[in-house]
């Protein structure tokens, strides 16, 4: 399995498609599709029929998910997207932005 940069519970902007500009935080990331969802963003319309958990049906509102390379994480401190790298800080393996050196 690939690493990915992005976590679940990171705050990230779109960079590109329809919902370019829209920020959210990540719900779930699927690594082996290299994809991930974002709260809020990339509503689809899915039709779902009655069920016990739903027993109306009908159509539903819910996030698609959207590639991580049209994803770019927020630097909580200054608020602009950031690269992701890696570094060794006090024997530890943490994420630092690129932009800020501040631990993420």
């Amino acid at each position: 399995m690939k690493k990915l940069k992005i976590k679940t519970g990171d705050t990230v902007r779109i960079v590109a498609g329809d919902h370019k500009g829209t920020e959210g935080k990540v719900v779930k990331v699927d690594v082996a599709k290299n994809k991930a969802i974002v709260e809020g963003a990339n509503m689809v319309s899915k039709h779902e029929k009655p069920s016990a958990k739903n027993p109306q049906g009908g159509i539903i509102k819910k996030e698609a998910p959207i590639h991580i390379s049209n994803l770019a994480l927020i630097d909580s401190k200054s608020g602009e997207t950031t690269r992701v790298g890696y570094e060794m800080r006090d024997g530890v393996k943490v994420r630092v932005s690129r932009k800020s050196n501040e631990v993420i």
